[in-house]
């Protein structure tokens, strides 16, 4: 598959930013969002290897899991039809109509949908459940939800070697955990990398971490964290803070932030900074993972935030 085509790895520029007021470090965005209209941030770097594999064993359709605004299921059916796969998407919840704009874009990329009851998608580790896949849709290759598994450390160990400067922190916001252990497998044990859960009752993270880095190439590293104090509440929960916060951000630096994963990520280095975390005259690289798409749904929910006044 000609990767190079479709995905331009130049474009992820590495921009120095600005916050409302001064912080004794200095913080810079890899714009990872910028390789692909929609395949883009750390999605591309976990699906890269995982469309090696499934068209070197000839499988033909990609079959995923996600809630109905989920990041991932654009991103693979972006894959599929920029690659060569039939995809499937297995959505969290029951079908509700108009669809929104995530599913709807995934449809117009040629991507079946199928709903799934969430006690049934509870299960969806199961073994079982992937033989009711396997029933159902025949010889399809299956794509963990988010897109985390071992051929997905693989592509987000790349990512490191990308950063063209010293720095002292990488930091990304985490949902799977997938992309900050990628990150950590790839700084295999220098610098220092940071993840910001956007869940509540995030701790389980860091046994995700352990486990995906010792199942990838066996080691166990320790300059790594995962702070979970920057979710606002859980998964896509917001405030006015954060609202506020994001738009001041894109104000002062033309980038655009979403609420659920980078939205939270940088005010939480803000804040950190602020607070004294980094120490003075720390570099800290901040990964723009994209998400953006997700953003139009979340518009609504926004304005009523801001609208009430909710702090």
């Amino acid at each position: 598959m000609n990767f190079e085509s479709v995905i331009d790895i130049s474009k992820a520029e590495l921009i120095q930013v600005t916050f409302p007021d001064e912080i004794p470090v200095k913080v810079f965005v890899k714009r990872l969002d910028l390789i692909h209209p929609i395949i883009s941030g750390n999605k591309w770097f976990k699906q890269k290897y995982n469309l090696v594999y499934a068209k070197e064993n000839d499988y033909k359709t990609l079959v995923t899991f996600g809630g109905a605004y989920s990041n991932h299921i654009h991103a693979l059916a972006a894959s599929g039809k920029e690659f060569g796969f039939e995809t499937i998407g297995l959505i969290r919840g029951e079908e509700h109509l108009p669809l929104n704009p995530t599913l709807k874009a995934v449809t117009e990329l040629g991507m079946k949908i199928f709903y799934v009851s969430r006690s049934d998608y509870r299960k969806k580790h199961l073994p079982e459940f992937e033989e009711w896949i396997n029933k159902k849709f025949g010889k399809v290759y299956i794509v963990p939800e988010g897109g985390t598994n071992v051929l997905a450390l693989k592509g987000g160990s790349e990512i490191p070697s990308l950063i063209e400067m010293d720095y002292d922190f990488i930091c990304s916001a985490c949902g799977t955990a997938g992309t900050i252990a990628g990150v950590i497998a790839g700084l295999d044990g220098n610098k220092k990398a940071l993840g910001f859960s956007v869940l509540r009752g995030g701790a389980f993270l860091n046994n995700n971490v352990k486990n995906l880095i010792s199942a990838y190439n066996g080691k166990a590293y320790t300059n790594w964290s995962i702070n979970l104090d920057y979710h606002f509440g859980g998964y896509a929960k917001i405030n006015r803070e954060l609202i506020l916060f994001i738009q001041n951000f894109y104000d002062a630096n033309m980038i655009q932030l979403d609420p659920i994963y980078t939205g939270k990520m940088m005010y939480g280095i803000y804040h950190l900074g602020r607070n004294g975390y980094f120490g003075k005259d720390k570099t800290i690289i901040a990964l723009h993972t994209g998400g953006l798409q997700g953003v139009e749904g979340m518009i609504e929910k926004m304005k009523n935030v801001l609208a009430n006044k909710v702090r």
